[in-house]
C-alpha cells in the first residue's frame, strides 16, 4: 500500500495550503479521502476538523465523535514519537458498514501498547483507540508505517442515501451510459456520471410534460430537510 497520495485528480487546498485529495477511489468502489498533514500540535485540530467535515459530507455524522478522538490520538502520537514537522497523512475510507482510518508516517518504528499507571499523563492513547474501534493494528509501508483502525457504522438516512447513490452511479457506468473516462480517477468519473444522470432525469421529466425546474426544487427541498435532520 502506498503511504501517501491515492489519487491524481480533484485536488483542493487545505490544512495550511497542502494538497488534499477529497475523494479518490479504488477498484471496488470504496470512498476514500486522503488528508496530508505536518506533525505539529497546531495541525492536529485542523486535521480533526477536516476529518469531521469530510464524514459529514459523506452522511456519517454519527461517526464524527469517535473519529475526532481517534484522529486526535493517532496524529498526536506522530507528533510525539516521530517528531515535530514530520510528513504524515490521514486516510479515511468508507467500507460500507465500517469506517477505516489510517495514519501514515515515515518512521519504521512500530508503536507498542504499554500499561499506563493511574496518574500517568501519557500511555493511554492506543488503549483509547482500541476501546472505540472494532479492530486496529499497525502495518509497515514502503517508507514507514501506518496505524489503522476500523469503526462500525450505523448509517442514518443521509449515509444510506449516499451509499445508494454510489451504487446507482456505478451501475449507470457499467451499462455504458457514461462517457468514456479512461485515465480519469474514480472520483472524477463518478462526479461526471452524476451530472450526466441528473441531466438525463431532467430530460425524462420534460418528456413526461413536467417542469424540470420544479423537480430540481423538490429534490433540493428533500435534501435540505434530510441534511437538517442529520
Amino acid at each position: 500500500m502506498q503511504p501517501f497520495g491515492y489519487g491524481r485528480r480533484g485536488h483542493v487546498r487545505g490544512l495550511g495550503g497542502r494538497v488534499v485529495l477529497p475523494i479518490s477511489g479504488t477498484t471496488d468502489g470504496r470512498l476514500r479521502c486522503v488528508l496530508p498533514f505536518k506533525a505539529a500540535p497546531v495541525e492536529v485540530g485542523l486535521l480533526r476538523n477536516a476529518a469531521a467535515s469530510q464524514l459529514t459530507r459523506w452522511g456519517m455524522s454519527a461517526a464524527v465523535d469517535e473519529a475526532e478522538v481517534i484522529v486526535t490520538e493517532l496524529a498526536t502520537n506522530v507528533v510525539k514519537h516521530v517528531g515535530d514537522g514530520a510528513a504524515a497523512a490521514l486516510v479515511l475510507e468508507w467500507r460500507r458498514d465500517r469506517l477505516r482510518l489510517e495514519v501514515h508516517d515515515r518512521s519504521p518504528v512500530l508503536p507498542s501498547v504499554r500499561k499506563a499507571e493511574r496518574y500517568d499523563e501519557c500511555g493511554r492513547g492506543l488503549h483509547l483507540v482500541a476501546s472505540l474501534t472494532a479492530d486496529w493494528g499497525v502495518m509497515l509501508t514502503a517508507v514507514g508505517k501506518a496505524v489503522w483502525c476500523e469503526v462500525p457504522l450505523s448509517l442514518g438516512v443521509a449515509g444510506c442515501r449516499v451509499e445508494r447513490a454510489v451504487g446507482v452511479l456505478e451501475a449507470y457506468q457499467s451499462t455504458g451510459g457514461a462517457l468514456e473516462r479512461q485515465g480519469r480517477s474514480w472520483g472524477t468519473s463518478l462526479e461526471e456520471s452524476a451530472v450526466e444522470l441528473i441531466a438525463g432525469l431532467l430530460h425524462w421529466t420534460a418528456a413526461r410534460g413536467h417542469d424540470p425546474d420544479d423537480f430540481l426544487d423538490r429534490a433540493q427541498t428533500c435534501y435540505e430537510a434530510e441534511a437538517d435532520a442529520a
